[in-house]
């Protein structure tokens, strides 16, 4: 089954990460009949010769000595080799649709490092595959129900014939006894329709009838009901997430085994013991970990929810009913995956989402510590619109204190520990000094302090408790260590917020040792500009630094030089030199603090005025933002048409623009229509297309807008 493969020459290919000489030996160890050789080729192969979907020569010419191995009855683990080929086939029938839409007639190349022309080689992975709808459809019969789910894809992407496609999948959704096979199924014939405009009149009457068939089971009408929505989506009615509730309401009687929807992987139970060290920041590694939970699905129908969500948009009223009837389930898989969404939902999408954060509270009462710790979470996520769970979560933290002991975000169980201190975590984002105790735990234990020093920030009123246990944290960590970068500069960030006078001789000495090209020299004089003439005893330690090589190190010194020392006649040379510069954070962080010293650089204002043509939206912001705090009135048009255009031309710049327009009062009058058009889009906008930055861009959008009102 592998004749040919080394006639092949794989070393004048490529895949993400260099030459394909490897692949021979990936593709000989996917056979192997040792299950760790099998995963590390499989894992392999996805991460670099299709890496995060892409089709590489290759990939493409892997596919017919996979479709040879899955089709022998002896090879170890056929599902999975499916599940590839499928994975491969789909990406590049998406890839070749994109490419004939955007580029038509043009070579086809992918972003391999050669940059070749990989046309040839995915037309022919296609071809090789449509010879294989035999294949497919043994595949989607045979006795092993992981093997058979992974196949029913290919039945819609890889029989020529589209009405055979739809007979064959129609036989297997009758003769499928699992759940898991009958949903893929469904959804399959919703892209196969996708797909096929001539099939969709016949399709979404086929839809309607099985989701309004009370012969079949619930999970199968769900399943119709929502592919038809995927299907014709601008026909989505009233009544359709009323009818959904309703099926789910019958599926909530249902109790479905995992192991007969699950993929190995889904069915694993996280470790009851904490994890052998590593020498990754515990940061890095608990990102990680995060990343492994919001992949899991603890439901059969958590990828058919996710597929409406998706489907509905920004129909934010209906996914709130759809997300209250899905956390109301017996089934705490599915309220865990619910709550996820939930997160998800007010994440991405605008509008009221009071009553989705109550029953987000609500959810920390929950028996089953996953459930409760989910929603901690989000709530922590959402926190700028959390404030309705406050005194839940006050009171949840004080019931886990009072039954675990004052000590319990250090508790030796790894799931009781982290249960409490995302709750702990999301209650100090609201500013609520209640979670103060837990916090000074975890500060004065070092148990994940890590955890406790970025939301420590948000309790001002609580700094000379909180300080102390902070600048030992920081004085313990060794800043000449790459390790301790992110661990030293979210303390340094902290103290600067929280201000106290306390901390700076520990920030002053942290300056003095770490090294002054890296991130924690930066943070050290970040966290003295916010301390601004308080700091003034670290200027000496400030100001060489403004002569740094490392343009980062050199522009954070710059602003606290001026910060700190509000020296004008000192800091003034400085910053017009570095409107010279010609990397963008340079003039961009220059022209911040030149607007800040505000009509006292109006020395500056002719080479601010010639940025206004740069190139990029985010020196040009900045730079007219400087124009208008230095010049005036005078030239508030000028600096209009900067900031409206950059923000037209890249929503991202809108906090700055906004922000800008908030200082220039009745100036700002021409901007009313841009920020009436903002506040009426339905998704998240903003800096990162963040909650944070969208919550600020609309609330200081509102306040324009209040004032002219």
């Amino acid at each position: 089954m592998l004749e040919g493969l080394d006639a092949i020459d794989w070393a004048s290919m490529h895949h993400a990460y260099g030459t394909a000489e490897e692949v021979p030996r990936l593709l000989r160890a996917l056979r192997s009949p040792d299950a760790d050789e099998r995963k590390k080729a499989l894992d392999r192969f996805y991460g670099a010769v299709h890496h995060q979907g892409d089709v590489y020569a290759c990939t493409a010419a892997s596919v017919p000595f996979l479709v040879e191995m899955a089709r022998d009855a002896t090879t170890p683990d056929r599902a999975s080799l499916v599940s590839l080929v499928v994975s491969i086939g789909s990406s590049t029938l998406e890839y070749l649709d994109y490419w004939n839409v955007n580029h038509p007639g043009e070579p086809i190349f992918v972003c391999a490092p050669s940059g070749e022309d990989c046309g040839d080689a995915l037309w022919a992975a296609i071809a090789a595959l449509r010879a294989q709808g035999a294949a497919f459809v043994a595949w989607a019969a045979d006795a092993d129900a992981r093997l058979r789910r992974e196949a029913i894809p290919g039945l819609g992407l890889f029989l020529d014939d589209e009405n055979r496609a739809v007979s064959v999948l129609l036989g297997r959704l009758a003769a499928e006894p699992g759940i898991a096979e009958r949903l893929e199924v469904v959804e399959t014939l919703a892209t196969l329709t996708r797909r096929t405009p001539d099939l969709l009149d016949d399709m979404l009457a086929w839809f309607d009838a099985v989701a309004a068939d009370p012969s079949r089971d619930p999970a199968t009408r769900l399943a119709a009901l929502v592919q038809r929505a995927r299907c014709a989506p601008d026909q989505i009615g009233d009544s359709v997430v009323p009818t959904a509730l309703d099926l789910l309401d019958s599926l909530a009687r249902l109790s479905v085994p995992a192991e007969e929807w699950a993929d190995p992987p889904q069915r694993e139970v996280p470790p009851a013991d904490p994890a052998p060290a590593s020498e990754a920041p515990p940061q890095v590694v608990a990102a990680f970990e995060a990343m492994e939970r919001q992949g899991r699905s603890h439901a059969p129908t958590t990828g058919l929810l996710r597929t409406f969500h998706e489907t509905l948009g920004s129909r934010v009223p209906q996914r709130t009913a759809l997300l209250v009837g899905q956390l109301g389930f017996p089934d705490p898989g599915t309220r865990l995956d619910a709550i996820r969404m939930s997160g998800q939902l007010m994440e991405s999408w605008r509008g009221d989402h009071t009553f989705l954060v109550l029953c987000l509270a609500d959810q920390l009462a929950d028996a089953q510590l996953d459930v409760a710790t989910e929603a901690a979470e989000v709530l922590d996520a959402c926190h700028p619109i959390a404030g309705p769970a406050r005194e839940t979560l006050a009171a949840h933290v004080a019931a886990q204190r009072a039954a675990h002991g004052p000590d319990v975000w250090a508790a030796p169980s790894p799931r009781l520990r982290r249960a409490h201190q995302e709750a702990v975590r999301a209650l100090a984002r609201l500013g609520d000094e209640r979670a103060v105790p837990s916090l000074l735990v975890a500060l004065e234990s070092g148990v994940d302090d890590w955890r406790a020093a970025p939301v420590a920030r948000a309790l001002p009123g609580a700094a000379d408790q909180l300080v102390p246990p902070l600048c030992a944290l920081l004085r313990r960590l060794d800043p000449t260590q790459h390790r301790s970068e992110m661990s030293a500069s979210a303390l340094l960030s902290t103290l600067g917020a929280l201000g106290d006078p306390a901390a700076l001789p520990v920030i002053v000495d942290v300056l003095a040792t770490a090294p002054h090209h890296g991130r924690t020299a930066c943070a050290a004089l970040e966290s003295l500009a916010a301390f601004g003439p308080a700091a003034a005893p670290a200027l000496a330690a400030i100001r060489p630094l403004t002569a740094s090589a490392n343009p980062h190190v050199n522009s954070a010194a710059l602003c606290a030089l001026w910060a700190v020392g509000r020296d004008h006649d000192e800091v003034l040379p400085l910053l017009r030199d570095r409107l010279d510069e010609t990397i963008p954070f340079q003039i961009s962080g220059a022209a911040e603090t030149l607007g800040q010293i505000g009509p006292r650089a109006a020395a500056a204002l002719p080479r601010l005025r010639e940025l206004l043509a740069h190139n990029y939206e985010w020196v040009r912001v900045p730079c007219a933002a400087a124009i208008w705090e230095i010049g005036g009135e005078p030239e508030a048009p000028v600096v209009l048409d900067t900031l409206l255009q950059a923000w037209n031309q890249n929503p991202a710049t809108a906090n700055d623009v906004v922000a800008c327009l908030d200082r220039m009062g009745p100036a700002a009058a021409p901007a009313l229509p841009t920020l009436r058009g903002e506040l009426a889009l339905p998704n998240r906008r903003g800096r990162f297309d963040s909650i944070d930055t969208d919550e600020e861009l609309q609330r200081v959008s509102r306040a324009i807008l209040a004032r002219f009102a």
